[in-house]
């Protein structure tokens, strides 16, 4: 089946550099939850908790931004060369769910 016949079997392949990029943020931001889960435990002031969640905020948004610049650069722009411009209305889709 093609890719663009089974949604669920679609991938994306990613240079190690990128992958490690992306996998260290991800590893900063689950450090950055278990902080804050530990700092719940602790009962610690609320406006310290609220700053701390606001950057967890603010690294998943730039995990988000680094995904969404790669996937545009390599998946869309691919699609879009085979022929494919509904991956047009699926960027515009994801674009308005980051949005929220």
């Amino acid at each position: 089946m093609s890719e663009q016949g089974c949604p669920a079997c679609r991938t994306t392949h990613r240079d190690e550099a990128q992958k490690k990029k992306l996998l260290n943020r991800l590893s900063r931001i689950e450090g950055q939850v278990r902080g804050v889960r530990k700092m719940i435990e602790e009962d610690a002031y609320c406006n310290d908790v609220l700053t701390q969640s606001a950057a967890i905020a603010a690294a998943v948004n730039a995990f988000n931004r680094e995904l969404l610049r790669a996937h545009v650069h390599s998946c869309v722009v691919r699609d879009i060369r085979e022929g494919n411009d509904g991956v047009v209305d699926e960027l515009m889709t994801t674009l308005e769910r980051l949005m929220r």
